[in-house]
């Protein structure tokens, strides 16, 4: 179901509607991050550094802090809110079409995936818990998007307590992430990260016998990432278990379209830290 969802989620961070809506908002759109930081941060409020950098987890917290707070200066949380959803309705619409963001297996998926959100357990998960108190938009694909936000924010909270327990770091869960192949080290380099910091993160995982000198993934290095992929699982778990395999299982099918449409569209990037693949 991530699968599924997460690329009709992040649609936000790249779509060509999204970053229209960012310029008319007052960001520079020379770069994706100071939109990318403001429609991510919006439901928390006017946050600072310290805690987006926290309840993020993975980026450096000096990259965080050359964005946040100053993306408050150039537009208050509620405005960004109500633009990403008129960004959404215009992804949607570009990328989809009137017909199908219209039609009733539209309707029918955000009813299901809305189901599932307000099923989330929010407790020590403050991304998720941030979209869950948004009210609910009118429209059925603004529903089905916000679902989907809710969602992966639900489960991305869950996955960084994974990560805390398997004792990685926000760099080492990037250096051991890249070195089972999930994607290559310059697509991380994103977060912020220096050189330094990541050959750090790298020794310290050496030293648990996790990645070799050359940073490749060690047998145990391996068997650690996939208990926290199968942590993440099963506290991501609750949602589906309310929503129930019929319904899951419907959901998935009327996901289906959709999904295939924002990959092959080309808006999403062919690598990318989500995991997320191109047909």
């Amino acid at each position: 179901m991530w699968h599924l969802l997460e690329p009709l989620h992040a649609v936000i961070y790249y779509a060509p509607e999204a970053f229209t809506e960012a310029a008319s908002l007052g960001y520079d759109t020379s770069e994706r991050w100071p939109s990318y930081f403001a429609w991510r941060a919006a439901p928390l409020g006017p946050v600072g550094a310290a805690r987006t950098a926290s309840a993020w987890y993975s980026f450096d917290p000096a990259m965080v802090a050359r964005y946040v707070p100053a993306v408050w200066d150039v537009a208050t949380p509620e405005a960004v809110l109500a633009a990403r959803l008129r960004a959404v309705d215009a992804a949607y619409r570009a990328i989809l079409g009137d017909e199908v963001v219209e039609g009733p297996d539209i309707a029918e998926a955000a009813a299901l995936a809305r189901r599932a959100a307000e099923a989330t357990d929010l407790a020590g998960r403050p991304l998720a818990a941030a979209n869950a108190e948004l009210p609910w938009p009118d429209a059925p694909h603004l529903v089905l998007w916000q679902a989907a936000m809710t969602l992966r924010e639900h489960r991305g909270d869950g996955h960084l307590a994974a990560l805390l327990t398997a004792g990685l770091d926000p760099a080492e869960s990037l250096v051991s992430f890249a070195a089972i192949g999930a994607a290559s080290e310059a697509t991380f380099a994103g977060r912020g990260w220096s050189e330094k910091d990541w050959s750090a993160a790298r020794a310290r995982l050496a030293a648990r016998g996790l990645v070799t000198p050359d940073g490749a993934a060690t047998e145990a290095g391996r068997a650690l990432r996939a208990e926290v992929e199968r942590r993440t699982d099963e506290l991501a778990a609750a949602p589906w278990a309310a929503l129930g395999t019929e319904g899951t299982a419907r959901l998935a099918d009327l996901l289906g379209g959709p999904w295939l449409a924002v990959i092959g569209s080309g808006v999403l990037p062919s690598e990318n830290t989500l995991g997320i693949g191109k047909v």
